[in-house]
This record gives C-alpha cells, structure tokens and sequence, in this order.
C-alpha cells in the first residue's frame, strides 16, 4: 500500500488546500473543489479529442475501456457519485489522473466520451487501493460505477497491465499535477467572471447584450 505525504511546510501546502486535498481546521468540508476541476479538465480533453478524430475522419480504436454508447450521467456527476459512495481520499482522484495519464500515454485508448467513465472508475479503485488504509472491493465498485464484478476485474487487469503496474507516484509528479488542477481553477475563474458579469448586465437592463456575448466568446 502506498502512501503520499502532502507537505505542509511548502508553498504547495496553499495547493493541496484550495484542492480540498488537505483540511483547514476540523476538516474538508463537503466535496472537494479537486472534483469539478478535474471533471472539467476531463471534458475538455474529450471535446478536444472527439472535434480531432472527427476532423481528421478517424476511427477511434475500440478497447475493453469503451462502451457502445456514451452513459447518461455526465462525468461530474459521475466523479461525485464515486466521491459519495467510495469514500476514498480525495487525493485518489489525483492519483486516478496520473494514472489515466500514464495508460493514455502507453496505450492506443483516447479519452472520449465512450472510454472516460471506465477510465475513471478503474482508476479510482486501482488509486484507492494503492493509497488509502481502507477501501472497498471490486464488487462494491461495480456497483458504484455502474458495472458489472466480471467487467470491473477485467479493466483493473488490463488497465494494471497498460501502465506496467508503475503505480507509485513521487511528491514531485503529484505536485506537478496540482499545479495543472490549479491552473485549470484560474483558467475556469477567468472564463467565469465575464458570464457572471453578463448574468448581472440582465438584471439591470432588459437590453440587447449582445456585446457582452461576443466578449465571452473568444
């Protein structure tokens, strides 16, 4: 079983906190923000992903991670409904990136909207396993994640299998990986504050604002 020690005598100790990745006091305190960025990360790269395929008249190689069709919960939801019911570390989900990162780079899977849901729960139960003192079985996971014991025990084995079973990560690498989540919050907070201002604009004005639309949309 592995363990990450989050220093907290640095300045990535600020990271791991706005990450919801270390608590404040008596502890974190509903879901940790780590989770919607890293759904929103995910999203992007899947939009990226797809629009490439689609441009280039690709055909996405079919691996055991995808399915016939994309599933109907969205990847937020998704990520929250493991946070909820797994009850793992909130650092598993940074781990579970990490990994999904190493497979993506060693493999002929791509992130799409087939594969995402797959590659999340089978990262996540392979990240709770290595680094959490207590977790769940793998039929307890199948449920969470909306698959079958049989189906769940076959990813985990090939996905162990597409990473070499490299599934010791260094501070260094971890904190490399906040670093992205985080610069992900500023990227969204950017594109966040002109739709907010626009949300206010409305309300004071029943007025065409079509030029605060064009500033979003860069």
């Amino acid at each position: 079983m592995g363990t990450l020690a989050l220093d907290t005598q640095n300045a990535s100790s600020d990271i791991y906190i706005s990450l919801g990745l270390k608590a404040l006091g008596k502890g974190v305190v509903g879901v940790p923000p780590v989770l919607s960025l890293l759904s929103t990360l995910l999203e992007r790269s899947i939009q990226r992903n797809e629009t490439l395929l689609e441009a280039k008249h690709i055909q996405d190689a079919v691996t055991v991670f995808h399915g016939l069709r994309a599933p109907g919960l969205s990847i937020r939801k998704y990520i929250d409904r493991i946070f909820k019911y797994s009850a793992c570390s909130p650092s598993c989900f940074v781990v579970a990136y990490i990994y999904v990162d190493r497979l993506l780079q060693r493999s002929e899977v791509k992130l799409t909207s087939l594969s995402v849901h797959r590659l999340l729960i089978t990262s996540i139960m392979v990240a709770a396993k290595f680094m959490d003192d207590a977790f769940f079985n793998n039929a307890y996971y199948a449920k969470v994640g909306g698959v079958s014991t049989g189906e769940l025990n076959r990813l985990e084995m090939n996905f162990l299998f597409s990473i070499d079973f490299r599934l010791q990560v260094s501070v260094d690498t971890f904190r490399k990986y906040c670093w992205q989540l985080e610069k992900e919050a500023a990227e969204t907070l950017q594109v966040e504050r002109p739709i907010q201002a626009c949300r206010i604009k409305e309300s004071w004005s029943n007025k065409d604002d079509s030029t605060c639309a064009s500033t979003i949309a860069r």
